[in-house]
């Protein structure tokens, strides 16, 4: 079996290297990586391939930024060459960014089997452009591997054929679990002068969050009153960066100047030294995806810089919850997760590391019998690929 997987952004990253190390090691296949380029800066995609121990893509688009429609049909022009070179039985998936959509399109056009790794995931938000990824990647890949429950209930209620839907669990924790020792001993939180004190972390990085300049100095005001009880450091997305210098008081990362309030920028991040961070972090602020669930993994008290979330089973399961972009509800939810952080019982289920290898169980299964999942309400899941 030839798989090929496409990966364009860093929570793409993140979610690819379990399942480059699993093919590996259980099916001793060696997939074609493509990386898309839609997250392009140089240096600071190197250093989560460095963080995460992925090798060197096998083939790299060079997308760039642009509008959706422009990243989109660049991938699918870009991408479709390669698949006609590689010829691959599988192309694999992951996420929900344009990258994820592109090369489900142009694989699936040429005849090629699609699996999408975190199927089934849904905000009900269609003015976010992730939801609309999801909602077309899943409707036209061949195996959907779900993360959690609520994905299986929701591609059900979309009619979906139940022999396509894999309950797998989450690859993020994969990659969490994998790299811990090497977070746990990182010494980032000493660099940053922070090492031995409470401290908060914010992520925002979202359109609807940092495009609209009102939205965005609402949410940094609101963020800077939560800085007057613990110091909130803020890692600048790379496309947020400039947005930045047109407030007063809030110098960018690496510029000098104090913020006031506590609220301090500093430069992105790789993976090691954000999750080092993210784990000793009295209070993480967001409105990303990916972070809502290593919260809940790490039993780090989360606030969802949003109004809805495509993870569900971060607020019942976990940490996480969902506030909207009301200072007064940030600061009225900030202030009740210090003074009394939540405590979940237990992970959510098949969150346990293994989702990886199950996936790879999957793949290289004639008939997909020889694995269980434990299905959800009954259902038996199977797999799709003869």
């Amino acid at each position: 079996m030839k798989i090929l997987i496409v990966a364009g952004a860093r929570p793409n990253f993140v979610k690819v290297a379990p399942l480059v190390r699993a093919l590996k090691d259980v099916l001793g296949v060696a997939p074609v990586l493509v990386h898309t380029g839609q997250h392009y800066e140089a240096a600071l995609s190197a250093r989560f391939f460095e963080d995460l121990d992925l090798p060197r893509p096998d083939h790299h688009l060079d997308v760039g930024s642009g509008s959706h429609a422009a990243q989109t049909a660049q991938v699918m022009e870009r991408l479709d060459p390669v698949l006609a070179a590689e010829r691959p039985d599988v192309v694999i998936v992951v996420g929900d960014v344009n990258s994820t959509v592109a090369a489900a399109l142009t694989a699936v056009k040429r005849g090629i089997k699609v699996a999408h790794v975190e199927a089934g995931l849904r905000s009900f938000d269609r003015s976010m452009p992730e939801e609309i990824n999801r909602i077309v990647t899943d409707a036209v890949s061949d195996l959907l591997f779900v993360s959690e429950i609520s994905g299986l209930h929701n591609l059900l209620r979309e009619g979906v054929d139940p022999l396509k839907v894999r309950f797998v669990g989450n690859v993020m924790i994969d990659a969490l679990e994998t790299s811990r020792p090497r977070w746990s001993a990182s010494d980032v939180a000493r660099r940053l002068g922070i090492d031995g004190g409470a401290f908060g972390l914010l992520t925002l990085h979202r359109p609807s969050n940092v495009d609209d300049p009102v939205t965005f100095e609402r949410l940094l005001g609101a963020v800077r009153l939560v800085a007057r009880r613990i110091p909130v450091l803020y890692p600048v997305h790379p496309r947020v960066r400039g947005r930045l210098e047109t407030f007063d008081g809030l110098a960018g990362p690496g510029e000098p100047g104090a913020p006031p309030g506590g609220l301090r920028c500093v430069e992105p991040l790789g993976y090691i030294d954000f999750v080092s961070l993210m784990s000793r972090a009295s209070l993480v602020l967001t409105d990303s995806g990916g972070i809502q669930e290593e919260t809940t993994a790490l039993g780090v008290p989360c606030l969802t810089l949003r109004t809805t979330t495509e993870r569900p089973v971060t607020t019942t399961c976990g940490t996480n919850r969902v506030v909207g972009t009301d200072p007064a509800d940030i600061l009225s939810a900030a202030d009740a997760m210090l003074s009394d952080p939540p405590r979940p019982a237990a992970l959510p289920p098949l969150w346990d590391g293994q989702a990886a290898h199950r996936i790879a169980l999957i793949l290289g299964s004639a008939n997909g019998a020889a694995v269980q999942t434990r299905p959800s309400a009954g259902l038996l899941h199977a797999v799709a690929f003869p």
